[in-house]
């Protein structure tokens, strides 16, 4: 997308209806001659064609030339205004399912369009678009969605708040106090966004969601081995890491955060040994890995996505950054996602009131020009030591839980096979992974404060021991 795109250069310049007329024309209320079913089909067929010379226009001029015409077309329309709106909004419900189709969560969509959109206009319209989509949806089908999407679709909102299909248009122009011209012209940049996206490599189907034969997959958590138990450990587990986050002093966090990291621990540990000691079937779908995603967004991405590896290895996961579609994919059995996700978010807004801390003295030192470098080379320190600490961690966890064991023989197996399941599940999915090179990393001042800050960092270690 060019740079002109993205500004929104050219938009509403003045080549097409302006505001104040509404973009009406003698004809956009439809032949009243013609039966709805007529209209409809008409609206539809001329929407297609629209939509193909908007979604295959050349990047720049040419593209907002496209959907400039398109916009003008489709508010001057002989089917009618109510008919456009209704062929639009299963425009895009079938660009949605597309995109699930093609790999993508609710989330991860509205996170690309975010980053990829002109204005605000658009990722608003894609979110009406998932919302429309889900409500078209037969609910038995709500069975096989992972809990993460149903999570996505209430933490965006994603409900229909306009009353029929025929008003949507007009319902986001009065919300949005544009006419009917900029209006269309917003839905064709969704709609061009939509269509554009690359398909993505899909997650493996979480536990709880139907196999091929309808029958349903054992899931982690309450339905899973270790039951209600753990639910119960992953409640308190949260609960500490939030008191921990909220709290202004130091020792009381410190002790938070050192019950929390012995609870997860001993979650992960606990869980694989139950499913190993029910057999196949017990710990997921066909035994084997889950995987979710988690939004790697600027500023800083490479920091952010190296400490959300450094906190996946230690929880026997594995991540990879799609940095261009702005997250990465974790890789492993359900209890240590839950850990992985757990801890990263809680490191993570360690780091930043720390990086933000430090930048700001940075900065009143006269050092502004540097600032931005400063912050960069502090994130990726942060997380080089945070896996050294982490690391350290688990082992020393790994090795209290094989001296406590019944079966001491039996743990250190169990998990490195799950080890070595999660490797050939990450080869399968990503089998063309390379190393990222770091850049902007030269602030030696920054190093160092990220360093002493990931010392600093509450990761569960009881009170009195010094890091590793």
């Amino acid at each position: 997308m060019s740079e002109r795109e993205r500004n929104g250069g050219g938009k509403r310049s003045g080549r097409g209806p302006g505001r104040g007329d509404g973009g009406r024309s003698a004809r956009a209320g439809g032949d009243s001659g013609q039966r709805p079913a007529d209209r409809a089909r008409q609206a539809a067929d001329l929407l297609g064609t629209v939509l193909g010379r908007v979604r295959y226009a050349a990047d720049g001029a040419a593209a907002e030339d496209a959907i400039e015409a398109g916009a003008s077309t489709l508010t001057a329309a002989a089917p009618g205004w109510e008919a456009i709106s209704a062929a639009a909004v299963t425009a895009a419900v079938e660009a949605v399912r597309r995109c699930w189709a093609g790999g993508w969560y609710p989330a991860d969509l509205v996170r690309i369009v975010r980053r990829e959109a002109p204005d605000a206009a658009s990722p608003a319209l894609v979110l009406d678009a998932v919302a429309a989509e889900e409500a078209r949806r037969p609910r038995p089908s709500d069975a096989a969605r992972d809990p993460r999407w149903r999570a996505q679709l209430t933490d965006l909102d994603a409900r229909v708040w306009w009353d029929a299909d025929p008003g949507y248009l007009d319902a986001v122009a009065a919300r949005r106090r544009t006419s009917r011209f900029e209006t269309a012209y917003d839905v064709l940049t969704a709609l061009r966004l939509l269509s554009r996206l690359p398909r993505i490599t899909p997650l493996p189907p979480p536990p709880g969601s139907p196999d091929p034969a309808g029958a349903p997959r054992p899931s982690s958590g309450a339905g899973g081995p270790g039951g209600a138990s753990a639910t119960r450990a992953l409640g308190r587990i949260r609960a500490l890491l939030a008191k921990a986050e909220a709290t202004g002093f130091p020792e009381e966090a410190e002790a938070l955060s050192a019950k929390a990291q012995e609870l997860m621990a001993r979650h992960s540990i606990d869980e694989a040994l139950l499913a190993h000691a029910h057999g196949p079937g017990a710990s997921g779908p066909a035994d084997g890995p889950a995987a979710f995603r988690i939004g790697i967004e600027g500023p800083y991405e490479q920091g952010k996505a190296l400490l959300l590896d450094a906190v996946a290895a230690a929880n026997r996961c594995q991540a990879v950054w799609a940095g261009e579609l702005a997250f990465s994919t974790v890789v492993g059995f359900p209890p240590d996602l839950e850990a992985t996700e757990l801890l990263y978010t809680s490191l993570l807004l360690q780091a930043t009131s720390a990086m933000n801390r430090a930048g700001d003295a940075h900065h009143a030192r006269g050092r502004s020009r540097r600032t931005r470098d400063f912050r960069q080379t502090f994130l990726v320190a942060y997380a080089d030591r945070i896996r050294t600490r982490l690391s350290a961690a688990t082992a020393a966890a790994t090795a209290a839980a094989t001296a406590e064991s019944t079966a001491p023989d039996r743990l250190l197996p169990v998990l490195a096979a799950r080890e070595l399941a999660v490797q050939e599940t990450t080869g399968t999915l990503f089998p063309d992974t390379a190393p990222v090179r770091l850049r902007g990393i030269r602030d030696a001042a920054g190093w160092h404060q990220g360093t002493a800050a990931a010392d600093r960092a509450h990761l569960g270690r009881p009170e009195g021991d010094t890091p590793t």
